[in-house]
């Protein structure tokens, strides 16, 4: 698999987060001769919240981890991942594998049911092979490791070609609070929830409530704003676990919120970059809006408009399918207060093209690996900014033929 032109150098070297361990298997789920399963243990007392798809039809692994949120927090908590297959639109039977894999976790680990929290991402509408997953759970009991966070990374991807992860170092009183995570996405990625599967790690103290509050603010800001094609997973799922064992409680805490919004933030992009086929990573501001709820309307009509994807994709300063994005997102609009610029160029304002409109330095922008898309409303404060990739030949390759 050619890795995306967009991807970082390197997976990060993520820090051990105490409090946490990790372990891996190949249980055949769907693809041979690679890891596909991962395993992660948090300490007694460890919070644990999420974010979940509100698609309608999300599957039975997501049902599950919301009906469990919120729940108790007194003993150890664990987080069960597949890849290759999404247990989603599988009926009856995708219940039931659930049930058989959390009971299965429960009796080898000894973490309470009600504490063990499954995903499952890949193929819809196939019944998961869950006895193959649960003949690896002494395996992956007996196998962990606080360092196994990196092979985490890798086990839970599908389409994605490189692994994804983040951390942050807090210094709070003069200690530190260490946070991180991993994610997997690269298709069926548009925002109502994270639209993938991601799993934070942190050693601060913070009940759930608060810590429910606080991912669910930060995801609306950074996992929320991204689109690749669209369409909104029936598997997306977030979890975020607090074990405490920094014994620095960190409610309220801004330098701790900002360092967590900016990791989720990372791991957005990150996703992006990895856009099935994408070859451009693309900002969209929207500002000058009625509100804000117009602005992310114009936004995410713009990084959504497959015109507009294929433009970029093409290196081609197309701004009139920017003018359309525009004028079909329902937002309040008026033609003669638009302004349109790519990066500190401007296209188009007073309702025209720009007298200072270059072709040649437009198309020459339109070269680079980023690219940013600035409109500007001229009706009011609302803004929004949304993150997206191009629409290339390699999506519909990669798409096309998933199945087979």
């Amino acid at each position: 698999m050619t890795i995306s032109p967009l991807a970082p150098a390197a997976f990060p070297d993520l820090p051990v987060i105490d409090g946490v361990t990790f372990a891996t298997a190949a249980a055949g789920v769907k693809y041979e001769g690679r890891t596909d399963v991962m395993l992660a243990v948090l300490a007694k007392g460890s919070s644990v919240a999420g974010v979940f798809t509100r698609s309608a039809t999300r599957s039975a692994c997501v049902l599950d981890c919301q009906d469990k949120i919120g729940g108790p927090s007194d003993g150890k908590a664990a987080i069960l991942v597949n890849s290759g297959n999404s247990n989603a639109f599988t009926g009856k039977n995708g219940t039931a594998a659930v049930n058989t894999l959390t009971s299965a976790v429960s009796t080898t680990t000894g973490i309470d049911e009600t504490r063990v929290f499954t995903s499952s991402t890949g193929v819809i509408g196939e019944p998961l092979p869950h006895d193959k997953i649960s003949a690896k759970l002494s395996e992956l009991n007996a196998m962990q490791s606080d360092a196994g966070i990196a092979d985490a990374a890798r086990a839970i991807m599908t389409t994605d070609t490189f692994p994804k992860g983040a951390s942050a170092t807090v210094m709070i009183d003069g200690s530190p609070v260490k946070i991180a995570g991993i994610a997997k996405g690269s298709g069926m990625i548009a925002p109502d929830m994270a639209t993938m599967l991601v799993y934070i790690f942190t050693d601060a103290v913070i009940a759930q409530p608060a810590l429910q509050s606080l991912v669910s603010a930060h995801n609306d800001a950074t996992f929320n704003c991204i689109t690749v094609d669209s369409d909104t997973s029936t598997s997306d799922t977030l979890l975020i676990g607090a074990t405490g064992a920094s014994h620095i409680d960190v409610t309220d805490n801004a330098d701790f919120s900002t360092a967590l919004h900016d990791l989720m933030k990372d791991l957005a992009h990150q996703v992006v970059r990895d856009g099935e086929g994408a070859t451009k990573f693309v900002t969209i501001n929207v500002t000058g809006a009625a509100d804000d709820q117009d602005a992310r309307l114009v936004a995410m009509a713009t990084a959504n408009s497959p015109l507009v994807k294929t433009a970029i994709a093409g290196e081609d300063p197309n701004w009139g399918r920017i003018v359309m994005a525009v004028g079909k997102s329902g937002a309040k609009a008026d033609r003669d207060l638009l302004r349109i610029s790519l990066g500190d160029l401007l296209l188009a304002e007073n309702g025209w093209r720009s007298p200072a409109y270059s072709e040649d330095a437009a198309s020459a922008y339109m070269q680079g690996a980023t690219i940013d898309i600035n409109v500007d409303l001229g009706l009011g404060a609302g803004s929004s900014t949304v993150w997206t990739c191009d629409l290339t030949h390699g999506y519909i390759t990669i798409n096309a033929d998933y199945r087979s």
